[in-house]
């Protein structure tokens, strides 16, 4: 896993021996912060690419493949998401979609590794001033102790985290959506991406057992995502009457979307027979 110098190639190895890899032209920063290894490189074809411990967390041509179908559906079904906890996400292309709704007052965003903040800001600027804008509130800090704490509540919380493996586990724990479900105002969403639908199958699965024991209603759905084992899986926790099947397309034709399309919301329900078997017993 990792850079091959021989090759000029990036690859990040899942499971079973399959691999996502990218041609690559520089390494351009490499170091070891507190938390975690972080590089980015410069690919051949997709610009920039932000690697952490090993794992591709993103490329910067394509990266609203995975940001538009974590921040937008949520948003767009809640009536009236005012107030936004964002739990990771340094590198800000989710505070930069959920600032996109006019509807947001506030949007929290905690992030345990400030370097990856700091890189993004130098390097990668994908947040376009997010970062920047008056209704942001950048927290340096644990997410999970925060949720624990949390004084404020919440229409949205979106949990954007590194794989439902290793130390992100505590993430996808009972104990974790519990906190989350008690830090949501009465009509609430919280939304997590849970792995490769194909390769992180049994994660996917003890994430949606564990978060149904929490919530009202567990909804999943899956998306494909550039630089990921697609297709990606998502998982939504609803609080109270809120449906996440419906949206509300006029606020949609206020955004501006390349990937997810809102005039086809259901078309994300679509998952694989035998997982959907596995889900719904």
């Amino acid at each position: 896993m990792g850079f091959n110098e021989r090759e000029n190639a990036f690859i990040e190895w899942y499971p079973r021996g399959y691999g996502v890899g990218f041609k690559v032209k520089e390494r351009l920063f490499e170091t070891r912060t507190e938390y975690q290894k972080l590089e980015l490189y410069e690919t051949e074809g997709f610009g920039k690419l932000l690697v952490l411990d090993g794992t591709v967390q993103l490329v910067e041509i394509g990266e609203e493949s995975y940001h538009e179908p974590l921040v937008h559906p949520v948003m767009l079904a809640h009536p009236d998401p005012r107030r936004v906890l964002i739990i990771g996400g340094g590198d800000g292309g989710t505070l930069r979609e959920v600032l996109k709704h006019r509807t947001v007052e506030k949007a929290v965003m905690v992030e345990i590794d400030g370097a990856v903040i700091d890189v993004s800001r130098r390097y990668l600027k994908i947040d376009r001033g997010a970062f920047e804008d008056p209704r942001a509130e950048l927290v340096v800090g644990d997410g999970v102790e925060y949720i624990k704490k949390a004084g404020e509540r919440f229409d949205v919380i979106i949990v954007d985290s590194t794989d439902p493996v290793g130390p992100a586990k505590m993430l996808f724990s009972e104990a974790f959506y519990k906190n989350v479900f008690n830090a949501l105002n009465e009509r609430g969403l919280m939304i997590t991406q849970a792995g490769s639908v194909y390769l992180f199958t049994s994660e996917l699965l003890d994430a949606y057992r564990e978060m149904s024991k929490a919530f009202d209603r567990v909804y999943y759905f899956s998306f494909p995502v550039i630089g990921y084992a697609s297709p990606w899986s998502f998982l939504v926790g609803a609080k109270g009457d809120v449906d996440f099947t419906k949206i509300d397309l006029k606020r949609a034709g206020e955004l501006e979307l390349k990937y997810y399309d809102p005039q086809r919301h259901e078309t994300l329900f679509q998952m694989p027979k035998y997982v959907r078997e596995m889900l719904e017993p």
